[in-house]
């Protein structure tokens, strides 16, 4: 198989966006990616589209968004895998290119959460678990991760002040990010009085639906060669799933067992162990699933990831800078744009490009995009 890697990145700022379709927000990544790379878009042989379709208005968004990026007659295709959409969209556009099918496929993640009400979204994204055994219940996204963070706490005595201390985190990232949809610094204390959703989690310790989208261009060896000089290679990928329903996982829910597989494989894929990532983007949807997912990709013992967090070990100039953009909670959440945005912002970290939250020393990096409430998991290892 080819090698394969990233050429162009591209980002719109995650927020409220009643000025744009989903056409005109998918065009803006887009085309930012094209320049980034430097490419006609008449080169882009391919086309993978990405979002969580139970969202969009548009019955099949892949048509119409690559008619409006001038993407036909090439093949476009739609993935979705709710939040973990164009995670899964980029394993695709790799085994597309390594396959040799094609040399440069662009991936295309977006989301319009804001078009529907609170309640809306709520009663559409509950149906993320077993619409016949779970979903007529009641249970929200907040709901289900409660039971997770509840589970934690008991089993490991994490508290309430080092979920915390997750939020502080990535809005201390967010703040100093252009592209976030939350620039402000908050506090424990402000996160741990912030209104309560579902306990143990408050309002702080949720992100924040918005609208966004992200593109990344990925090109085979030859070609990438002759468009770059900084390409970003693709040196492991690990996809897994578990159970829709958490009555059928038989887990004590102190775990994600597909993130635990999709890391395994992905570590072996590419050659290396939890030791050698330098800076990580991992799913921050609620605070509780950062610390879980510390533990699941091996960044530190069972029961550990709050003490990770708390000691700063997660920052800047800790063991393994973690969310340094501010992940979902501070950068915002466009389901569909998720993956793919965590990818540019590593992208951006392999290059030196990243600014004042570059960290020193950034050769290998892990992406992990988990869908909906951890049927998913898409784990992506990226070298320079």
């Amino acid at each position: 198989m080819r090698k394969v890697a990233i050429v162009g990145v591209g980002q719109t700022k995650f927020d409220r966006r009643p000025d744009a379709s989903i056409k005109e927000i998918a065009f803006e990544a887009f085309k930012e990616a094209v320049e980034d790379a430097g490419i006609m878009r008449g080169e882009i042989e391919a086309s993978i589209i990405c979002s969580a379709t139970h969202y969009d208005k548009q019955r099949t968004p892949a048509g119409v968004i690559a008619e409006y990026l001038g993407l036909n007659p090439q093949p476009t295709f739609n993935v979705e895998a709710v939040c973990a959409s164009s995670g899964v969209g980029l394993r695709n556009a790799w085994a597309l290119i390594s396959s040799g099918l094609h040399d440069i496929v662009a991936v295309v993640g977006f989301q319009k959460m804001t078009e529907l009400r609170s309640d809306e979204i709520q009663e559409v994204m509950g149906r993320s678990g077993d619409v016949m055994w779970e979903s007529p219940f009641g249970p929200t996204m907040p709901a289900y991760f409660a039971m997770y963070a509840n589970a934690h706490m008991n089993r490991y005595e994490t508290s309430e002040e080092q979920l915390a201390e997750v939020a502080v985190k990535n809005h201390f990232y967010g703040a100093k990010n252009p592209k976030a949809m939350f620039r402000k610094e908050i506090t424990v204390e402000e996160v741990l009085k912030s209104r309560p959703i579902a306990s143990p989690l408050k309002q702080f310790d949720c992100c924040a639906n918005s609208d966004g989208a992200a593109c990344i261009i990925l090109a085979g060896e030859e070609k990438a060669q002759k468009i770059t000089d900084t390409p970003v290679w693709i040196a492991g990928l690990g996809l897994a799933s578990s159970p829709m329903s958490l009555t059928s996982r038989g887990t004590s829910l102190t775990s994600f067992t597909c993130s635990v597989e999709a890391a395994k494989q992905a570590y072996k894929m590419a050659g290396i162990t939890p030791e050698d990532i330098k800076v990580a983007e991992v799913h921050d949807c609620f605070t509780i699933t950062e610390i879980i997912n510390y533990e699941d990709l091996g960044f530190c013992e069972r029961g550990q990831g709050g003490r990770l967090v708390e000691e700063e070990q997660t920052y800047i100039g800790g063991e393994i800078p973690v969310n340094v953009d501010g992940g979902l909670l501070a950068k915002g959440h466009p389901v569909g744009a998720t993956g793919a945005s965590q990818i540019r912002t590593l992208v951006q970290q392999l290059r030196g490009e990243a600014g004042e939250t570059q960290v020193k020393g950034a050769g290998v990096a892990l992406a992990h995009n988990l869908g909906g409430i951890g049927m998913y998991c898409a784990v992506t290892i990226l070298k320079r």
